[in-house]
């Protein structure tokens, strides 16, 4: 469970719980092209030489090159192209040609792209909450940290070392909260990396993310922060997104999602983590909240 000692960019990074479920080292050559649909899962791509074009559904296509780090923590429909595309538009096939491998393009084209890529998941049972705190996608140029992560990572997937899922489990925390905090908070749109990015609404997130359990209420956080109740009150909505009290409950019910989940708890000692008094007022929230009680998410899997 956090400690109260988390951040709350790290809380909500330890709560996602990331799980690695594909690494490879992409090489292409001559035109090509890659397109996956129907995906929802985290995804990212550190280019180690060359150039490509990526494309996701919604999104203007950017220009990747070599030093280049992209995230994107809810990934559904992408296609990845040489940067002259083919003419023609059907998906290519890549062809693996060793353990975490892949060819694209012509086989007898050399080499002029190389990218290592990841699919990852999230594995807590709040993702799409906790998802949408998040930016939709991260680029980064130049970045070493993030560059000497990646290739960790993908060495760790090749090996059957003892203790692997755990090592892996905390590269991609890392590698979330670096890649994460990374990006200008000011291109950000509202959300929890536009909040952290003020001093004022970052006190009062810290307060929120360390202390779920406490007496929370818009005039103490605003007090916190040093603003009048109305000034910090239309802050936080414009930053972060959400008014302060919908996100004190988003926040508390991701927590007791999981708390309900691990099933080590019942629902007096999970209301008294997430700030309520009663099971009776915290089973009422969380219907409220998630459509259904505690005990039917609880059995829901």
């Amino acid at each position: 469970m956090l400690n109260a000692s988390d951040d709350p960019l790290s809380s909500v990074v330890t709560l996602l719980k990331p799980a690695l479920s594909i690494s490879k080292m992409v090489e292409a050559g001559g035109l090509w092209q890659v397109e996956r649909k129907n995906m929802a899962s985290p995804f990212y791509c550190a280019m180690v030489e060359g150039v490509c074009q990526l494309k996701v559904s919604g999104r203007t296509p950017v220009t990747l090159t070599a030093g280049d780090f992209v995230l994107i923590p809810d990934l559904h429909d992408f296609s990845m192209t040489s940067e002259v595309p083919p003419e023609l538009k059907s998906p290519g096939q890549p062809l693996e040609i060793g353990p975490g491998r892949v060819r694209l393009g012509p086989a007898d084209a050399p080499v002029e792209m190389r990218a290592l890529v990841g699919h990852c998941r999230f594995e807590t049972p709040a993702r799409d909450l906790l998802v949408s705190l998040l930016p939709e996608m991260i680029h980064i140029s130049g970045h070493e940290r993030l560059m000497a992560l990646v290739p960790a990572i993908h060495d760790e997937t090749r090996a059957d070392r003892p203790g692997r899922e755990l090592i892996l489990q905390r590269l991609l925390e890392v590698l979330l909260i670096e890649a994460l905090r990374s990006e200008p908070a000011i291109d950000m749109p509202p959300g929890l990396l536009r909040g952290l990015s003020d001093p004022q609404l970052a006190t009062a997130l810290q307060r929120i993310h360390s202390n779920a359990g406490g007496e929370i209420s818009v005039a103490g956080l605003a007090k916190d922060a040093g603003m009048s109740r109305s000034g910090f009150f239309e802050k936080f909505r414009k930053e972060i997104g959400q008014a302060p009290m919908e996100y004190v409950t988003a926040w508390r019910m991701a927590i007791a999602r999981t708390l309900l989940r691990q099933g080590k708890l019942n629902n007096t000692e999970i209301a008294l983590r997430v700030g309520y008094g009663s099971a009776s007022a915290f089973g009422m929230a969380f219907v409220r909240h998630e459509g259904l009680s505690p005990g039917a998410f609880a059995g829901k899997r």
